[in-house]
């Protein structure tokens, strides 16, 4: 079985960007693959500063990725902070990475043109997300486009580092959905938490209705032609309605009839329906919070046992033994 490894920062509400890059991937891997799944709180230490928020976003988190159909008991679940050796890695991994090859990542560039403030911990993300990934002698990491870049900065560490002391590491390989490696934010950019652009998935009615009426489109009337490749409310309608709709919707696009405002309704009513197990199961959960510690517990316990493996040696060939 291949060795599948993947993360969600608990740094804010899911949303369905977080749930069709990411999340719906890696649980359906749970039956086929060595699953490896975590919420990764240090990185999210990047953009949180507040301990509350975090603490809570962290159960929040364990309370989605279950309510959404992932089974602990066939995966190793666990939140990053509770393995340890995930920092010791990173340290002695950071004294194999070139400054270029981080100052050449996109996503630090985008973030701080964004406004989000510059400091080391954006800076060496990448890092620390290939430590992630190298602990655990990952195969196959599903990420985002946006995301592909940071893969393959952990493959040039895992590789330096193993021309350098001996093979070590596993090099890992990328799986990018070209379906839905990016889904389209309120504004059509990548939805992120960071760009406040998303449409989180366990809203009330009311506020998620309020949400995906503000999906942003164009001014073209309704009776004239529209491109559906570059509008981002199409592209979130065919994540949820099934081919026969998006039939009907694509002829209403290409030959004039579509109506941005009954469109945006249909969007609402499809994503409030398909989350609707998931958002009762999510309320059932976050009232047993020892429930989702103790299941949180096991899988740090499960994932040290790996972790601990792998830094042993990591730490002999570096000459951190004596």
């Amino acid at each position: 079985m291949q060795r599948i490894l993947s993360g969600i920062q608990p740094s804010g509400q899911l949303h369905i960007g977080n749930y069709f890059g990411m999340m719906k991937t890696m649980i359906a891997n749970m039956e086929t693959s060595d699953l490896y799944v975590f919420i990764v709180d240090l990185h999210a230490l990047t953009s949180v500063q507040d301990r509350k928020k975090l603490s809570t976003g962290t159960l929040e988190a364990a309370a989605d990725f279950l309510s959404l159909g992932l089974d602990p008991e066939k995966c190793t679940f666990w939140v990053q902070s509770d393995v340890p050796e995930v920092c010791e890695l990173s340290w002695i991994l950071s004294n194999m990475t070139p400054m270029g090859l981080l100052e050449r990542c996109h996503s630090y560039k985008d973030k701080v043109t964004k406004g989000i403030a510059a400091n080391h911990g954006l800076f060496a993300y990448p890092v620390l997300m290939a430590a992630d990934i190298l602990l655990y002698q990952s195969e196959i990491v599903p990420v985002g486009k946006d995301q592909k870049q940071h893969l393959e900065v952990a493959r040039d560490i895992a590789i330096k580092f193993n021309n350098t002391f001996g093979e070590t590491f596993v090099i890992p390989e990328p799986a990018i959905s070209e379906n839905t490696a990016i889904v389209p934010g309120l504004d059509g950019q990548k939805m992120s938490k960071s760009y406040d652009n998303t449409i989180p998935i366990f809203l009330d009615d009311k506020p998620l209705r309020k949400q995906v009426m503000a999906v942003q489109t164009d001014s073209t009337p309704v009776e004239e032609p529209k491109n559906p490749d570059t509008c981002n409310l199409y592209a979130l309608l065919k994540l949820f309605a099934p081919k026969d709709k998006m039939k009907e919707v694509h002829d209403l696009y290409v030959n004039g009839g579509a109506a941005y405002g009954y469109l945006k309704q249909d969007l609402f009513e499809l994503i409030r329906d398909y989350y609707a197990d998931a958002r009762a199961r999510k309320k059932e959960l976050l009232q047993n919070q020892d429930y989702l510690r103790d299941i949180l517990q096991k899988g740090a316990d499960k994932a040290r046992g790996k972790a601990s493996e792998t830094l042993a040696v990591v730490r002999d060939r570096v000459g951190l033994r004596y």
